[in-house]
């Protein structure tokens, strides 16, 4: 009997021992996770088409002047090839095709710096309108995160395999319509750089 109590005592010991975060742990609510594909919110909401439009005009246009100097220049380098002066020619007339040529190169590197800013403000404009989708989108995958008790919001994007029952993409689009209808092109301008401080003016000897 004696040694009956003692081990009955051991075992409540033991069930008192157990760690506090163990058992906080098994007292955790499972993870809610909803998922949200926002490729499909910039290709299918309301803004992200008509944001999508206005970007096609403007890269058709870059590609309209990337065609008109490419046909440009090709005319004037085959030109330039063509008379070429012999190297027992007339030194004006290789002095004049040398002027020629390097007008021909200046105004290349030019236009080729003039397509690089064209193409640096497209993908400026792209990235403007997601940042707006993404930013308008966000309190509503908040809100549709708390009505579905969801704990996380994944991008679709970071996932392997998902049931469809927690893609709430067609919520957050359906919201978005109502929300933010239209989302600009042109992004802000960037701030002005400060004006450079006056020199000095050394003191007088």
């Amino acid at each position: 009997m004696k040694k009956l109590l003692i081990s009955l005592a051991l075992a409540s010991a033991a069930t008192l021992s157990v760690p506090m975060g163990a058992a906080n742990a098994q007292a955790l609510p499972p993870a809610v996770i909803v998922i949200v594909n926002m490729d499909d919110v910039f290709a299918n909401s309301a803004a992200g088409k008509l944001a999508q439009n206005e970007l096609k005009t403007k890269l058709d246009a870059i590609q309209a002047r990337v065609n008109q100097l490419r046909t440009s220049f090709g005319a004037e380098e085959q030109t330039l090839a063509q008379t070429r002066p012999a190297q027992n020619a007339a030194p004006a007339a290789i002095q004049a095709w040398e002027t020629k040529a390097r007008d021909y190169s200046t105004r290349k590197t030019q236009a080729e710096q003039e397509l690089a800013k064209r193409e640096q403000d497209f993908q400026a404009a792209r990235q403007y309108v997601l940042q707006q989708l993404n930013t308008g989108a966000q309190p509503l995958i908040t809100q549709i995160m708390k009505e579905r008790g969801a704990s996380i919001a994944l991008a679709e994007g970071a996932t392997l395999q998902h049931s469809a029952s927690v893609d709430v993409t067609a919520d957050v689009i359906a919201r978005l319509d109502k929300a933010l209808p239209r989302v600009s092109t042109t992004p802000p301008a960037a701030p002005a750089a400060p004006a450079a401080a006056p020199a000095a003016t050394p003191p007088k000897k």
